[in-house]
Protein backbone atom coordinates (compact mmCIF):
# COMPACT_ATOMS: atom_id res chain seq x y z
CA UNK A 1 0.00 0.00 0.00
CA UNK A 2 1.73 3.27 -1.23
CA UNK A 3 1.53 6.22 1.28
CA UNK A 4 2.85 9.12 -1.56
CA UNK A 5 0.29 11.66 -2.19
CA UNK A 6 -1.29 11.34 -5.23
CA UNK A 7 -1.45 15.29 -6.16
CA UNK A 8 0.59 15.97 -9.77
CA UNK A 9 0.24 19.79 -8.21
CA UNK A 10 2.97 22.36 -8.41
CA UNK A 11 5.81 22.36 -6.50
CA UNK A 12 8.55 24.38 -4.87
CA UNK A 13 11.80 23.07 -3.21
CA UNK A 14 14.56 25.13 -2.49
CA UNK A 15 18.32 25.00 -0.96
CA UNK A 16 19.92 27.95 0.91
CA UNK A 17 23.39 29.15 1.14
CA UNK A 18 25.91 31.92 2.40
CA UNK A 19 28.87 33.28 1.81
CA UNK A 20 31.16 36.49 3.32
CA UNK A 21 32.12 38.95 1.16
CA UNK A 22 33.23 42.77 0.97
CA UNK A 23 32.28 45.34 -1.38
CA UNK A 24 32.14 49.52 -1.82
CA UNK A 25 28.86 51.06 -3.14
CA UNK A 26 28.36 54.46 -4.92
CA UNK A 27 25.37 56.04 -3.13
CA UNK A 28 24.34 59.20 -1.94
CA UNK A 29 22.65 57.67 1.40
CA UNK A 30 24.74 56.70 4.09
CA UNK A 31 27.74 57.29 1.77
CA UNK A 32 30.65 57.31 3.61
CA UNK A 33 30.48 54.27 5.27
CA UNK A 34 29.12 53.03 1.84
CA UNK A 35 32.41 53.71 0.00
CA UNK A 36 34.64 52.21 2.93
CA UNK A 37 35.61 48.77 2.07
CA UNK A 38 33.09 46.66 4.40
CA UNK A 39 31.52 43.24 4.34
CA UNK A 40 28.61 41.34 5.06
CA UNK A 41 27.38 37.88 5.37
CA UNK A 42 25.45 36.97 2.68
CA UNK A 43 22.47 34.24 2.75
CA UNK A 44 20.74 33.08 -0.62
CA UNK A 45 18.28 30.83 -1.19
CA UNK A 46 17.26 29.13 -4.69
CA UNK A 47 14.00 27.85 -5.58
CA UNK A 48 12.93 25.63 -8.42
CA UNK A 49 9.50 24.75 -8.95
CA UNK A 50 7.37 22.01 -11.23
CA UNK A 51 5.41 18.99 -11.14
CA UNK A 52 6.74 16.04 -9.69
CA UNK A 53 8.59 13.28 -11.70
CA UNK A 54 6.50 10.20 -11.54
CA UNK A 55 9.88 8.36 -10.94
CA UNK A 56 11.52 9.88 -8.67
CA UNK A 57 8.66 11.92 -6.79
CA UNK A 58 11.15 15.35 -6.81
CA UNK A 59 11.00 18.40 -9.27
CA UNK A 60 14.31 18.32 -9.15
CA UNK A 61 16.82 16.65 -6.63
CA UNK A 62 18.37 18.98 -4.36
CA UNK A 63 21.82 16.97 -4.62
CA UNK A 64 22.26 18.29 -8.02
CA UNK A 65 21.00 21.80 -6.71
CA UNK A 66 24.15 21.60 -4.09
CA UNK A 67 26.41 21.06 -6.71
CA UNK A 68 26.00 23.89 -8.68
CA UNK A 69 25.16 26.36 -5.78
CA UNK A 70 29.16 24.56 -4.68
CA UNK A 71 30.57 25.95 -8.16
CA UNK A 72 28.93 28.91 -8.20
CA UNK A 73 29.72 30.12 -4.48
CA UNK A 74 33.51 30.62 -4.42
CA UNK A 75 32.75 33.42 -7.06
CA UNK A 76 31.68 34.95 -4.38
CA UNK A 77 32.75 34.07 -1.12
CA UNK A 78 35.31 35.97 0.42
CA UNK A 79 35.79 37.97 -2.55
CA UNK A 80 35.79 41.57 -3.28
CA UNK A 81 32.09 41.93 -4.91
CA UNK A 82 33.49 44.84 -6.58
CA UNK A 83 35.80 42.68 -8.14
CA UNK A 84 33.71 39.95 -9.56
CA UNK A 85 32.94 40.30 -13.48
CA UNK A 86 29.31 40.42 -14.52
CA UNK A 87 27.95 41.40 -11.30
CA UNK A 88 28.65 45.22 -11.59
CA UNK A 89 27.44 47.09 -8.49
CA UNK A 90 27.20 44.78 -5.27
CA UNK A 91 23.43 45.54 -4.50
CA UNK A 92 21.84 42.92 -3.60
CA UNK A 93 19.45 43.29 -7.36
CA UNK A 94 22.84 42.34 -9.00
CA UNK A 95 23.31 39.82 -6.72
CA UNK A 96 19.79 37.87 -7.36
CA UNK A 97 20.55 38.47 -10.91
CA UNK A 98 23.71 37.24 -10.99
CA UNK A 99 23.06 33.81 -8.89
CA UNK A 100 19.94 33.23 -11.52
CA UNK A 101 21.95 33.59 -14.23
CA UNK A 102 24.45 31.15 -13.47
CA UNK A 103 21.93 28.90 -12.27
CA UNK A 104 19.15 29.31 -14.78
CA UNK A 105 20.99 27.12 -17.34
CA UNK A 106 20.80 24.18 -15.26
CA UNK A 107 17.70 24.10 -13.93
CA UNK A 108 14.54 25.46 -15.91
CA UNK A 109 12.08 25.89 -13.29
CA UNK A 110 13.93 27.86 -11.67
CA UNK A 111 11.64 30.09 -9.99
CA UNK A 112 12.80 32.40 -7.65
CA UNK A 113 16.32 33.69 -6.50
CA UNK A 114 16.24 35.56 -2.36
CA UNK A 115 19.54 37.25 -1.25
CA UNK A 116 19.25 38.92 2.46
CA UNK A 117 22.19 40.19 4.87
CA UNK A 118 20.39 39.21 8.58
CA UNK A 119 22.95 41.63 10.28
CA UNK A 120 21.11 44.78 8.60
CA UNK A 121 17.97 43.54 7.92
CA UNK A 122 17.43 43.62 4.30
CA UNK A 123 16.64 41.45 1.62
CA UNK A 124 15.77 41.03 -2.64
CA UNK A 125 14.03 38.68 -4.50
CA UNK A 126 14.40 37.87 -7.98
CA UNK A 127 11.90 35.68 -9.35
CA UNK A 128 9.44 34.69 -12.20
CA UNK A 129 6.93 37.82 -13.51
Amino acid sequence: MSHAPTSNGHFSVSQKFFFDAAHTLQRDIEREGSLRVHGHTYYAEVTVSGARDPATGMVVDLGLVRQHIEQLRPQLDHRMLDDVPGLGPATLENLCAFIWQALLPHFEGLSQVRVWRDSVGDGCTLGRA
